[in-house]
């Protein structure tokens, strides 16, 4: 089960650097900076999209790590353009494709805790299944849901990405 989960998590990411494309594209066709869209928020209270992309990199990378206690690559939150957004998410998948099944075994029952708990813990499979996965596709939709807001022509098939399918 996790194994493939953040095999999805890979491939979700390339669709983010998929939807980047589009972005830039869309600021050039209408003549603004990318930086607008960096800065994009739909809420005051809410993260940019530059720091959407950075979260949803994070909770991929992190939730490998923490469930199989292998160390994550560290990413000072710096990117300020979308070939740095596109480096980190391209560094994040690099990460996850080192897994093999194998390394995930044990990770239902792992101590799980991260800095933000307080020293709080969890086992593995709460963590994975209560956390990572909803934050991961939290970030994720966020990022999208900012590029549609501002015009970006992203539609349900740039989220969802190609699908196995085999014939009937």
């Amino acid at each position: 089960m996790y194994y493939s989960s953040f095999t999805q998590m890979k491939k979700m990411l390339g669709q983010l650097a998929s939807w980047l494309d589009k972005a830039e594209a869309h600021a050039k066709a209408r003549s603004f900076e990318t930086q607008v869209l960096m800065q994009a928020r739909l809420a005051p209270d809410q993260f940019a999209f530059v720091r959407q992309v950075q979260n949803a990199c994070d909770t991929a990378k992190l939730g490998a790590s923490r469930l199989t206690g292998k160390e994550a690559p560290s990413h000072p939150d710096t990117e300020q353009t979308f070939d740095e957004l596109r480096a980190r998410i391209t560094s994040t998948i690099a990460y996850l494709d080192g897994f093999s099944e194998k390394d995930f075994e044990g990770a239902a029952t792992r101590v799980v805790s991260t800095p933000r708990w307080g020293g709080q813990v969890a086992a593995g499979a709460d963590y994975f299944l209560e956390h990572a996965v909803p934050n991961f596709f939290f970030h994720l939709t966020h990022a999208y849901a900012i590029l549609r807001h501002n015009g970006v022509d992203v539609g349900k098939r740039d989220f969802l990405g190609a699908q196995t399918r085999r014939p009937g």
